[in-house]
């Protein structure tokens, strides 16, 4: 029961984060999953393995069904979407083997390390909670920045809107279109890397109740409880001023990084 009231709270707080800020699984998820699993003999050598996969395959149905409710409000038309999602998509089958074949300590140090420099550069660079002037990606930027966030969201099971929203923020998007940009950014990651990872972690986990390294039960409830959590967070969570957006934006971030390295 414990258990079970865990991963529900974790993915009722998966479907808030979805709608406020992006985060369509990965932030919220990995380390409620890996902490849990830890617990448990016969899946402590993978849980970190199994908690990336798990988050990847969650923002499959919260990323999916935030970017159709965006479409329906009109609120995708301003971003640039099509650019980016292509390089995005490539680089999350790159970053989703290489996770498979990396071992548990090391994902874990590299989600650690990860969110340390995220977490500097939205404090240390400007731009982040100031919004500056509009201005157009560059091609460099789309290609290989798009291909680099693929790489580390499918490896780390983050989504991609942790890169997606600095980056769109400093070419002078307001935080809610920014937002509103990462969760569609995020369904190619989801997508390419939950197929990479059920097919890498085939017959690699000694339970039953997995598609390689995805727990199909911790999956549903988190589905389940996520789509309650964003009904919640449309109906009876006001807007907020885009610094004080920005800055929650960040202060979750660290709650994350503390949640992780604990």
């Amino acid at each position: 029961m414990n258990e079970l009231l865990i991963i529900g709270l974790a993915g009722f707080a998966t479907g808030i984060t979805t709608v406020l800020f992006g985060f369509g699984g990965g932030f919220v998820v990995v380390p409620f999953v890996y902490q849990l699993l830890l617990q448990q003999l016969l899946l402590a050598s993978q849980a970190m393995h199994i908690a990336v996969a798990t988050s990847t395959a969650v923002m499959i149905f919260n990323a999916g069904w935030a970017s159709y409710q965006n479409w329906r409000a009109g609120k995708l038309h301003d971003v640039p979407l099509l650019p980016l999602i292509w390089f995005i998509a490539l680089g999350a089958v790159i970053g989703s083997w290489l996770a498979g074949v990396m071992s548990d300590m090391w994902v874990r140090r590299l989600f650690m390390l990860y969110m340390v420099v995220t977490i500097a550069d939205c404090l240390l660079r400007k731009g982040f909670f100031s919004r500056t002037a509009p201005r157009m990606l560059t091609r460099l930027t789309v290609s290989a920045g798009g291909t680099v966030i693929g790489v580390i969201a499918a490896m780390l099971g983050v989504g991609g809107s942790v890169m997606t929203v600095p980056l769109l923020r400093r070419h002078g998007y307001a935080m809610r279109d920014c937002v509103s940009a990462a969760n569609p950014l995020s369904l190619p990651v989801a997508i390419f890397g939950a197929i990479t990872y059920a097919i890498s972690g085939w017959q690699q986990i000694p339970a039953s109740g997995y598609l390689g390294f995805i727990s199909l039960k911790i999956l549903l409830l988190l589905v389940v409880a996520g789509f309650i959590g964003m009904v919640f967070a449309r109906r009876c969570i006001p807007a907020v001023p885009d610094v004080w957006h920005a800055r929650t934006y960040v202060l979750l971030l660290c709650l994350v990084l503390l949640a992780i390295a604990v």
